[in-house]
């Protein structure tokens, strides 16, 4: 955005918290695997996978840029979602995350739509999608952010989904 002024820029990347609670910032990565099958209609999808808790290297040298993904203890969550298709390359998706066995739970749906098209790799899809919370339970009540999916789909309807998160639930 060259030659917008700085007030102006600042003014629009600042969020109005209109709650008076101090709000606390959770950060979150996660690597899920599951299915995707279809749903009731032609135009709607059903996704189950489970995540677990993962630890993510990224590394940047000069001669390249690479990363790994290595299982960590912990519970696994849960992720549920319908998915409708709304074109060629677009979806819309809204479900739940269940966080390992207690009450900690985030209802979502898709920010705009969701891009799905043919992978560089033979027999794959891959997409990417943002998720808003519209609502939480146990530790996410009163939750509010954002959630990020990078995802693989087979032919076959295996999903690989790599989901990042930066939420606000109050302290």
């Amino acid at each position: 955005m060259s030659g917008s002024h700085p007030k102006a820029l600042a003014a629009r990347a600042t969020f109005a918290n209109k709650e008076t609670t101090p709000m606390k910032k959770i950060l979150f990565a996660f690597e899920f695997r599951g299915r995707v099958v279809p749903g009731n209609t032609e135009t709607h999808l059903r996704a189950t996978s489970t995540g677990h808790s993962v630890r993510i290297e990224s590394s940047i040298s000069a001669a390249s840029v690479g990363g790994t993904v290595e299982q960590i203890e912990g519970e696994p969550a849960e992720f549920e979602s319908e998915v409708m298709v709304t074109g060629e390359t677009s979806f819309q998706e809204s479900g739940i995350i269940r966080f390992g066995a207690g009450p900690n739970r985030i209802h979502f749906s898709t920010v705009g739509h969701g891009h799905i098209a043919v992978a560089a790799e033979k027999g794959f899809k891959q997409g990417a999608v943002t998720w808003k919370i519209d609502h939480g339970d146990g530790q996410f009540s009163g939750a509010a952010g954002l959630i990020t999916s990078n995802f693989l789909v087979s032919d076959s309807g295996e999903v690989t989904d790599y989901q990042f998160g930066l939420l606000f639930v109050k302290e």
